[in-house]
């Protein structure tokens, strides 16, 4: 009867069922739970998470209502705010990094509001002492909301990052990368590509063998974002110029840091390399860079984030650009294998991020997509 209602034969249906045929398409599983009358979940032997898209809505949302709070700057209900120490909120915002680093978003999501008005209380009652945490708040902020694809929530956030840090050559470079990457999540290559490199030999030293690793880190990452949007905009030359001076830095500071949250070395120049060859639409070049990155020892010291990333923002989708690049080199099994690296690594990654979840859509769709990969979409419901 199963056979019958499917259109299929009875030996196909013998072989599914003792696993000698994987399901390997969304659609046979869709069939296959009409003609049963079970949700697919049941297939596939697990409860099917939900999306999450409902609560990261509302995360969004109360992140756009502290971010639309002006209390603090108007004197109302100042009196009664409680001033947290300085190490406090220093703590608080390292904790926040370490969650978004970690690709807890959700998590993140519920922290960042509170961080927020805390560090506005701080920098309002000492503005100077203050003045370094309220930035690094806003930065974080900016970083988590283009990771959900909110750019224009996180340009609002970043801009808030520069006007507090103004004065600060260091301060300021540190918030432009959070800029660069929000105006490019907004399709605003050219200007996201001005100002990233206008910060970057701002504060770039004279001669590069006497800068210090947490400048020259910064230094880097504007650059890298300087040639991620130059990429967009099909500039071949510039893109490589702009990362082979990156990759000069890059061996001045090596692997395994994170200044001012940048996790910048030669490990982030090569994959920069590999998203910058996706969006120039070289896909065996990305490949190639990608596979190159991964065989480092210091990819493990990357934050689970940074592997997981797309390349919309600071962090980047490494194992996601690979993904997309192996989808328009032809192969479909590399996709599926980069997207289930990227699930082990960060799940969050691919439960809360929009691009992510395109980017599986695509790989689902094609011929040959891997019986896991269908199993991956159909638990986070993208079809």
């Amino acid at each position: 009867m199963l056979a019958d209602r499917l259109g299929r034969s009875k030996s196909w249906v013998d072989k599914v069922e003792r696993g000698v045929r994987a399901l390997d398409k969304v659609s046979t599983f869709r069939d296959i739970a009409v003609v049963l009358r079970v949700d697919t979940s049941v297939l596939l032997g697990r409860d099917v998470q939900p999306s999450e898209v409902t609560e990261r809505a509302a995360g969004v949302e109360r992140i756009r209502a502290a971010l639309s709070t002006y209390d603090i700057a108007l004197g109302a209900g100042a009196a009664r705010s409680v001033v947290l120490p300085a190490d406090r909120l220093a703590r608080n915002v390292s904790h926040a990094w370490i969650t978004f680093q970690h690709a807890r978003y959700p998590q993140a999501v519920v922290l960042v509001p509170g961080l927020l008005a805390a560090a506005q209380r701080v920098h309002a009652d000492a503005p100077e002492p203050g003045r370094a945490a309220l930035v690094e708040a806003y930065r974080v902020t900016a970083s988590l909301l283009v990771k959900l694809g909110e750019g224009e929530l996180g340009w609002l956030a970043a801009d808030r990052a520069v006007s507090a840090a103004a004065g600060d050559p260091v301060l300021v470079a540190a918030a432009c990368v959070q800029l660069g990457q929000a105006l490019r999540a907004s399709g605003r290559a050219r200007a996201a590509r001005s100002v990233t490199l206008a910060a970057a030999y701002r504060i770039a030293p004279p001669d590069p063998d006497d800068g210090i690793p947490a400048e020259l880190s910064l230094c880097g990452t504007l650059l890298v974002q300087a040639a991620l949007a130059a990429a967009r905009d099909g500039d071949h030359r510039s893109v490589a110029d702009l990362l082979d001076e990156a990759g000069d830095l890059a061996a001045r500071v090596g692997d395994g840091h994170d200044h001012h949250a940048t996790a910048f070395g030669p490990t982030a120049v090569d994959v920069a390399r590999a998203a910058a060859a996706v969006e120039l639409g070289a896909a065996r070049d990305a490949v190639a860079w990608h596979e190159k990155a991964v065989r480092r020892n210091a990819w493990r010291w990357l934050p689970p984030e940074h592997r997981a990333a797309h390349l919309l923002d600071a962090a980047r989708a490494y194992l996601l650009d690979a993904a997309r690049a192996y989808l328009r080199a032809g192969d479909p099994r590399g996709a599926g294998r980069v997207l289930l690296d990227a699930e082990r690594a960060a799940p969050a990654e691919l439960r809360h991020r929009p691009a992510a979840r395109q980017v599986i859509a695509q790989a689902t769709r094609t011929p040959h997509a891997p019986a896991t990969l269908v199993q991956l979409a159909l638990s986070l419901g993208v079809t």
